[in-house]
């Protein structure tokens, strides 16, 4: 643990995202002792269409984050959830329902979570089993030097699987919506990413999949998530094709990159502190709670969403204007010091409460798969507890390049 100065904090410079981890976290650190909000500028992003905004507070500390998600009367996500501003169409067009405000919002949010109910998701329970001992049995087949890529192989497969069979996505289809996926996020990395166009390409193809998947199964339903969200009624309205098709991004792209990703840094968790996985593994029951909100606290997959301040008002004794940017910075929040003793030590006993913020904290944008995804995780590390209990990490992560997803590439892991 070491002092960043502030002056030498610019949360708008990729360079700053390209920095080791804890250089981030002593500056996240400094962010979360300094009284107010810092304001950061936006600037000029290469190949990116639209001019930069005005710049924006950064939300560092975990009561302040709360503060802003409880009160969506206050801090609207309507004018966008990330920092550059997009014309209205293109942030619903991508965001869906996190792009929305009440009364939009809560009409949509409503007929979508008839496909996330706890006995939808309680029907997928045994089949998520079945998809992790898959990929397990795969990686001892195809790898008998036991040695692989543990993000390719083993912590992109499960949610991918599970979230493309649960819509109805055909297997041969897999590959490609694997692909949208990673460009959209990717779109800041050069190895994963590229130009603004091939980010709309990307997008544009994935909408127009969905689509037809969705009007498919208005027609002719079958037994999966996207018939029931395409037949919902709510007030006697039903999803649009063009509703479903900027949720099916939302969902397939939060659904796969962020439960891959809380994975992966996981099983790094797991590796660089040997004495959780042996308290965890030792007693998978007691501590796999704890252990899977643990995990997302400590990896944070999401790093920050915005909201915009909707009227004049205070927060942390920083004035703020109608239409200032807030940007909530949940890693920050998740190691705040005020809150979680010893943030910095990964521990699969840590207390629930209080609660982490990887799902967001609370209101009405609370992460709607956020039970499906610490299914997945736990049922990924159950697995890998009985089948390959000494698997590890022995490379160092090569880290997605970007400011949004905490994300590792590649990750190489060896057992036996």
């Amino acid at each position: 643990m070491s002092a960043v100065a502030l002056d030498e904090i610019d949360l708008s410079d990729i360079e700053f995202w390209l920095k080791p981890r804890d250089y981030r976290n002593d500056a996240f650190r400094t962010l979360r002792d300094t009284p107010g909000l810092p304001h950061y500028p936006e600037r000029v992003i290469e190949g990116y269409p639209f001019p930069p905004g005005p710049g924006y507070r950064a939300v560092t500390r975990y009561d302040d984050v709360w503060h802003v998600s409880r009160n969506p009367q206050l801090f609207c996500s309507g004018q966008g959830s990330n920092i550059g501003d997009l014309p209205q169409e293109m942030n619903e067009f991508f965001g869906s329902m996190i792009n929305m405000d009440d009364p939009k919002h809560f009409r949509l949010r409503s007929i979508v979570s008839k496909g996330f109910t706890p006995k939808q998701v309680g029907q997928v329970e045994e089949y998520v089993k079945t998809k992790a001992a898959s990929i397990i049995d795969r990686i001892l087949e195809d790898f008998p030097d036991g040695r692989c890529d543990f993000v390719e192989h083993i912590a992109a497969a499960l949610p991918l699987q599970v979230i493309c069979d649960m819509m109805g996505i055909p297997e041969e289809d897999h590959g490609k919506v694997f692909h949208w996926t990673n460009v959209i996020l990717g779109a800041g990395d050069p190895d994963v990413g590229g130009s603004y166009e091939i980010l709309m390409t990307s997008a544009l193809e994935m909408f127009q999949y969905a689509q037809e998947l969705g009007e498919s199964r208005r027609s002719k339903p079958t037994d999966d998530i996207t018939s029931v969200m395409m037949n919902a009624e709510v007030d006697g309205e039903q999803l649009s094709p063009q509703e479903f098709g900027s949720f099916f991004i939302l969902l397939v792209v939060a659904g796969n990159e962020t439960t891959r990703n809380a994975i992966s840094h996981g099983m790094k968790a797991l590796t660089d502190f040997p004495e959780q996985r042996e308290r965890w593994f030792g007693d998978f029951e007691t501590h796999t709670r704890t252990a899977v909100e643990e995990i997302v606290r400590w990896s944070s997959p999401v790093i920050h969403f915005r909201r915009t301040a909707t009227e004049d008002t205070e927060l942390a004794g920083q004035p703020l204007a109608a239409g200032d940017k807030v940007v909530m910075f949940y890693g920050s929040a998740n190691r705040d010091e005020r809150v979680f003793d010893h943030p910095d030590t990964f521990d699969v006993a840590r207390p629930l409460q209080p609660v982490q913020v990887g799902f967001g904290a609370g209101g009405p944008h609370f992460c709607l798969g956020a039970n499906l995804a610490r299914r997945e995780i736990a049922v990924m590390f159950d697995e890998i507890r009985r089948r390959v209990p000494d698997l590890r990490i022995v490379g160092e992560p090569a880290y997605l390049q970007s400011n949004f997803i905490n994300g590792i590439k590649h990750l190489e892991c060896a057992w036996g």
